[in-house]
Parts: structure tokens; C-alpha cells; sequence
């Protein structure tokens, strides 16, 4: 006779079971009620929630379309994670100007989440990302004002960005590499103190990371990482790659940081990196302080990364448009000469003389819309906005797109004009709803910097040189290759001509 004990596992899997249920449950209940004052919007499926009812592929299309039917505001479910999304110049200004600091928090992005685990200048939320902005922001603007202005830098890569142009010798070519080296180059100078030759091969590789990047975050499997990350970080996939590039461009300022820290001159700043360095030993006996190693990498592969693709990609998308409308390129060649000539380079100063050329300017970013949902929100504490109760930590998606192709704002939005930007004499005029940048607490502190470099790179090119396009203009598409995180640009060639 068997006396040993026996195990019920049919009862113990039911009380398990039950449990599960229970918490299950518990848990839909809980984020029922506190979610409970929310705008209306699709009902959502258990797990998936409103997935099944938007394009994956044409997210952002799929989110502006549920605007038509739900308001400029309503809840979106990203899997189980219930979302607010904000669509149309006026609920984005009442939202992210109006009521900045309730909407300043950082919202989930788990593409990037998953390395900065919550640190760093873009992603950072709370005091730290306070005290990063402040402390970045104040470090280029005294770069801006040193001997070496960052305008100099600008116009002196303009110079070898032209050179490598004229090696092309009027054959067709495609501008991506030199257009991100160029760009990346600025970034390189302020952030660890020396550009790099287009040749250099580690320099390479870095771009190659960033634009694999920016491709994935934009691409189907990106956005199905945006939605599922809890699921789709155990799923095999080109997402996966996403992490491991970041690594990498980790290391690359870990061994930057090493070569600063063996060469760091206290009283003679050369980059950014020095300037956090000074910052981290001036704090060294401060157990709260923010200023650390690791913080220090998140920040600075922060603005590496956005300080490289998103002006390259907009110079890229411009240079399209402009095949596309031979027209603007003429008028913008007429006012480069009237007020800069051949004979000097162009400046800040011309830019108040070049009404015409600020506003395609301008309208290029408006039109490629680069970055159309900006990077979500969070909402830093419970509030009241417009008739509905929105709970401290509730994710904020604000389709910055809205605003820019607001046919309230742009009497014609779908179309790129320049005249949007322009008065009725011809003078530029700013537009509230232009929000390239973004709006309120998370504008984007380069702002200042890109504008200045699109402008100086975009001048320099067609002082020097006619576009010839391989087509006809009106067979050019300028619609975007995808849509996901970026407005990723079809790719082209096109030839450069010498004027």
C-alpha cells in the first residue's frame, strides 16, 4: 500500500486559475476607475485594445483619421496602455503651451526606454531631465558666444560639404551620406569637441547606426515595439536591433568620455563632454546629484543621435521638394544673389534680408514634417482639461502633424508653399502652428541650432550649384518612403550643377 502523499494538482490549478482571474480582474477594474473620466473613444479589445482598428503600417494616418469621428481629443488603447490623443493646432497649444508644466512629463517609448531606462535629456522625466536641459542648454550657449562661434562651424562644414559636392562633377548621385555626415559633423564639434573627415571609418559606422535606427523606429516592427514592448522584447525580429545599435553608440562615447578625461583642462573647456565632466567632479561629494557616468552617456548619445538625423533628413527631403518645384528653386537663387552674392559666404545677418528663403525654409520642415507625433507625453499630475479628468502619468500622444497641416492655420496645408510664411508684402511671418520643434516645456533645445543650420547648408548649396532632376518635376513624388516615429524620405539621386 502506498502511503506517500499525493499532490492534488487539479485543485491547486484551479486556485490558481481563480486567482489569476481574480487579479485579472481586480487590475481591469482598477484601470477602469482610474481611467473612467477620460474622452471617448473606439471601445477597445481586451490586450490589443484599439490595434485592430488602425493600419500598424500607416499609424499616424490611422490616428488622424480616428480624429475625424472622435474630436480633436479622445482615448486611444496602445495594447492594454489607454492613451489621449491631442489632433489640431488648438488642443495642442491649450495643452502643451497653456498648461506646459501638467504636460511636460515623458510619456513611454519603449524602442528607446529599453536603453535609457528612463535618463538622458530627451527621455528623462523629473528634476534630472530639469537639470540636464538647464545645464546642456547653458553649455552651447556659452559654446555659441566663445571664440569660435558655433555659426563659424557651421559655415566652415558648409565649405566641405560643398567640396564633396563638386567631386560628383554634375553626375547623378544620392546626397543621403553626404547630407548626414554634414549634419552629424556639427553635432560632433559642440558635443565632443572635433568633426570627422567623410572618410573616417568609425564615423561611418556611427551614421550607419543612427540612420539603421531611425529606419527601425519607423518601420512596421517598430511600431508593433511601440504598442506590444512587453510582448515584442521576446519576439525575434529586425526590432531587436534597436537595442544592440544603441550599445554601440554607447561604447563609442564611453571611449570619447575616456579620451576627455585623460585630457581634461578644467579651466579650458573644449566640448560638451568636458563640461559634464567639470560638472560630475564639482559634485562628486553630492549623494543626489544628477551629473553621473551614466547620465552622462544617455544625454550625450541623446544629442548625438538628434542632432545628426533630423537635420540631414530634413536637408534631404528639401532638396526633393525643390526638384519638385523648379520655381521656388529660381526665386531662391535670385534672392541668394541679390543679397549674398559669389563673392563671400553666406551669414546669420543675410537671413533678416531673405524673407523668401526663411520661409521655405520653414516650409520645408512644415511640409516633411519629420518628427509628425513629436515623442508622447505624460501628464505630470491630475487634472481638469477640457471637461475631462485626466490622471497623474496618463500618456499624452500629441500629433504635432495636426498642427502643422491645420487647414485653420495653413489655407494650404496639403500643398507646399511657401507663402504660408509670408505676409501680404512679402515680409516672413512667424505661425504659431508651425511646431517643427515642438511646443512648451519639451520644445527641442536645438532649435535654434537646426534652423540655423538648414538655412547656412541650404544657401551654400545653391550659391554654388543648380538641381537637375533625372525626371520630369512633376513625376517627382514627395511623399514619404514610411511614416513611424520619422518622416523617412524617398530615396533619389539628382545632379548638381555649377552655377
Amino acid at each position: 500500500m502506498d502511503f506517500s502523499p499525493r499532490v492534488d494538482f487539479t485543485g491547486s490549478f484551479t486556485i490558481l486559475l481563480a486567482l489569476t482571474v481574480s487579479c485579472l480582474l481586480f487590475f481591469i477594474f482598477s484601470s477602469k476607475k482610474k481611467f473612467r473620466g477620460l474622452p471617448p473613444g473606439p471601445p477597445p479589445l481586451p490586450f490589443v485594445g484599439n490595434m485592430l482598428q488602425v493600419d500598424v503600417k500607416e499609424l499616424i494616418k490611422s490616428l488622424r483619421e480616428l480624429s475625424k469621428t472622435y474630436g480633436p481629443m479622445y482615448t486611444f488603447h496602445l495594447g492594454s496602455r489607454p492613451c489621449v490623443v491631442l489632433s489640431g493646432y488648438q488642443v495642442l497649444k491649450e495643452a502643451l503651451i497653456d498648461k506646459a508644466e501638467e504636460f511636460s512629463g515623458r510619456g513611454d517609448f519603449p524602442a528607446v526606454q529599453m536603453w535609457s531606462k528612463g535618463n538622458g535629456i530627451v527621455y528623462g522625466t523629473g528634476e534630472c531631465w530639469r537639470q540636464l536641459r538647464r545645464f546642456a542648454i547653458t553649455t552651447f550657449k556659452n559654446f555659441g558666444m566663445g571664440k569660435r562661434s558655433i555659426e563659424e562651424r557651421i559655415k566652415e562644414e558648409a565649405q566641405f560639404l560643398t567640396e564633396e559636392f563638386r567631386k560628383t562633377q554634375g553626375e547623378p548621385f544620392d546626397p543621403t551620406f553626404f547630407l548626414s555626415c554634414a549634419g552629424s559633423n556639427i553635432i560632433c564639434t559642440l558635443v565632443f569637441g572635433s568633426r570627422f573627415e567623410y572618410t573616417d571609418q568609425k564615423f561611418l559606422a556611427l551614421l550607419d547606426l543612427i540612420n539603421s535606427n531611425w529606419k527601425l523606429m519607423s518601420s512596421t516592427w517598430g511600431q508593433l515595439l511601440f504598442t506590444f514592448p512587453e510582448i515584442m522584447k521576446h519576439i525575434p525580429g529586425p526590432h531587436r536591433q534597436i537595442y544592440k545599435n544603441y550599445l554601440k553608440l554607447a561604447a563609442f562615447v564611453g571611449e570619447r568620455l575616456e579620451m576627455n578625461r585623460r585630457t581634461l583642462d578644467a579651466n579650458n573647456p573644449r566640448d560638451f563632454i568636458d563640461c559634464f565632466l567639470i560638472k560630475m567632479q564639482q559634485e562628486k561629494n553630492n549623494p543626489k546629484s544628477y551629473f553621473n557616468e551614466v547620465t552622462m552617456s544617455k544625454t550625450t548619445v541623446n544629442l548625438f543621435f538628434a542632432g545628426t538625423e533630423t537635420v540631414s533628413s530634413t536637408l534631404k527631403y528639401g532638396l526633393r521638394i525643390l526638384l519638385r518645384h523648379p520655381e521656388v528653386e529660381e526665386k531662391l537663387h535670385k534672392e541668394i544673389d541679390q543679397v549674398i552674392g559669389v563673392n563671400r559666404s553666406p551669414c546669420m545677418e543675410d537671413r533678416s534680408k531673405m524673407p523668401y528663403t526663411d520661409a521655405v525654409v520653414h516650409e520645408i520642415q512644415r511640409f516633411a514634417d519629420i518628427v509628425p507625433m513629436g515623442v508622447p507625453h505624460t501628464v505630470t499630475q491630475d487634472i481638469e482639461f477640457r471637461g475631462y479628468t485626466l490622471p497623474k502619468g496618463l500618456n499624452i500622444i500629441p500629433l504635432l502633424c495636426t498642427s502643422q497641416f491645420d487647414p485653420t492655420q495653413f489655407k494650404n496645408p496639403n500643398a507646399f508653399d511657401p507663402t504660408h510664411f509670408l505676409d501680404e508684402n512679402g515680409r516672413f511671418k512667424k505661425k504659431d502652428a508651425f511646431m517643427a520643434f515642438s511646443a512648451g516645456k519639451r520644445v527641442c533645445l536645438g532649435e535654434g541650432l537646426a534652423l540655423m543650420e538648414l538655412f547656412l547648408f541650404l544657401t551654400t548649396i545653391l550659391q554654388n550649384f543648380r538641381l537637375k532632376p533625372l525626371v520630369a518635376p512633376q513625376d517627382i513624388d514627395i511623399s514619404p518612403e514610411s511614416t513611424g516615429l520619422g518622416s523617412i524620405p524617398r530615396p533619389y539621386q539628382f545632379c548638381l550643377l555649377p552655377r
